[in-house]
């Protein structure tokens, strides 16, 4: 999924900024093919990559074949809640509105 980045906010993630923000929320980051890969939790791969500088690209894969406990998986949705907050400059509900504005618009 594509996100916004704020305004101004791109300072904070370029260069290396947005691998060490991902090395503290995650742990482990690597990169493959331009993008930075990671994992947690329930999510087996975590793609990160900057598309220009106003968006930033997340996609994740979840582990298949076993179950998890609601608390795991409400922790990594929290963490990337966290991660894309730190990455954009914006919150959750500022990320739902900017792209519920765009969905109107048809740019998405």
């Amino acid at each position: 999924m594509r996100y916004d980045i704020k305004r101004g906010w791109y300072k904070n993630i370029e260069g290396d900024g947005l691998k060490r923000i991902m090395e503290d929320m995650f742990g482990n980051v690597s990169e493959e093919d331009g993008l930075l890969v990671s994992s947690y939790g329930v999510m087996a791969r975590i793609m990160v990559g900057t598309v220009s500088k106003e968006v930033l690209e997340i996609s994740t894969e979840n582990h298949t074949g076993r179950q998890f406990a609601d608390e795991e998986i409400l922790d990594s949705k929290r963490k990337l809640n966290a991660f894309a907050e730190k990455a954009t400059g914006f919150d959750a509900k500022a990320r739902m509105k900017r792209a519920k504005d765009k969905a109107k618009k048809g740019e998405l």
